[in-house]
């Protein structure tokens, strides 16, 4: 059933002058004639068969039939409103990319400003957990895991491969002993264990050194607790060379000593069963494109020292 309303106009004419309690403003609002205001309200009262004005000599009020109406076609020019500015803005592409806690603050977060001048349309919303997420069912449309690569269900991109070494403070390792099994250690756990060993037990075993004499110090239950601890001088812990790539090329910590463990790789991760929208692609060759600009990124020799860093070989290791 097609439903009867007074024409738009005169609704206008009410709304305003109802608003500003002046025919005459409203009528400068409107940009027409103070006669024009009056003859579309009296065409609506006449509409309505009430009277939605008390005319005074300087001024009009609302009577009781006025106040429902002015509430009800103010609303509803609101909700217009913010209709037409939806429908006239195409909405912002959203993307939502999943990474480890410690790789979101250490290695992503420093980045994110060049990819917002860089897509300024897209809005990037980062999910930080140490669980996976299930891509198909579209809890996140990129992700970033750490391991072998071999998933199911996911297309995988390598995107780094890691190392790790023994860093410090300079401060710290001033005053350190020459013998590793004096070292004050700093130990972290994963809350997922790789299937490779980047605990100081691992760097003991290529030292030809019992992991008993590597045992001691003090524990996080968070790698980027553990990084923050090395910078502050608190010891030498056995860190991801990705992670503090930062921290190394300033000045903060320093490589300690040999060997350099190989880890695992970072792979940038997308589901096979959902289709991927411009704006995730234009994410993920972002990714691509920053991660072969990494030091230790893709290419990198997995032995070397990073870029630019020097093994400070002051202590011996066999």
């Amino acid at each position: 059933m097609v439903m009867r309303l007074p024409s738009l106009s005169a609704l206008r004419a009410f709304e305003a002058a109802a608003r500003l309690r002046s025919f005459k403003k409203a009528a400068e609002e409107l940009a027409v004639t103070g006669t024009a205001i009056s003859h579309r309200i009296r065409v609506l009262e006449e509409y309505l068969e009430r009277p939605l004005f008390l005319r005074k000599v300087r001024a009009v009020e609302l009577t009781p039939n006025g106040q429902v109406l002015l509430a009800a076609v103010s609303s509803g020019f609101q909700t217009i409103a913010a209709a037409i500015e939806q429908v006239r803005q195409p909405r912002r592409a959203s993307v939502t990319l999943s990474a480890t806690p410690a790789f979101a603050t250490k290695w992503l977060v420093p980045k994110l400003a060049a990819f917002q001048a860089a897509h300024p349309g897209i809005d990037l919303h980062v999910h930080a957990s140490n669980e996976p997420v299930d891509l198909n069912a579209g809890t996140a449309d990129l992700a970033i895991r750490y391991g072998h690569g071999r998933y199911q269900g996911v297309t995988t991109t390598l995107l780094l491969e890691d190392r790790f070494a023994p860093v410090a403070s300079p401060a710290c390792l001033a005053m350190m002993d020459k013998d590793a099994s004096q070292w004050p250690l700093i130990h972290f756990d994963w809350h997922r264990p790789p299937a490779v060993d980047l605990t100081w037990s691992a760097w003991a075993h290529q030292t030809e050194r019992k992991p008993s004499d590597l045992s001691g110090g003090i524990r996080y239950s968070e790698e980027s607790h553990a990084i923050q601890a090395a910078v502050a001088g608190q010891g030498v812990a056995l860190l991801s060379l990705l992670l503090v790539e930062d921290e190394l090329r300033l000045g903060l910590l320093k490589i300690v000593a040999e060997p350099v463990l190989k880890g695992m790789s970072y792979h940038l991760v997308k589901s096979t069963q959902r289709p991927v929208s411009d704006a995730v692609s234009m994410v993920e060759d972002w990714l691509i494109r920053v991660a072969t600009t990494s030091s230790i990124g893709i290419g990198a020799e997995v032995n070397a020292t990073p870029a630019g860093h020097q093994v400070a070989a002051i202590y011996p290791v066999a």
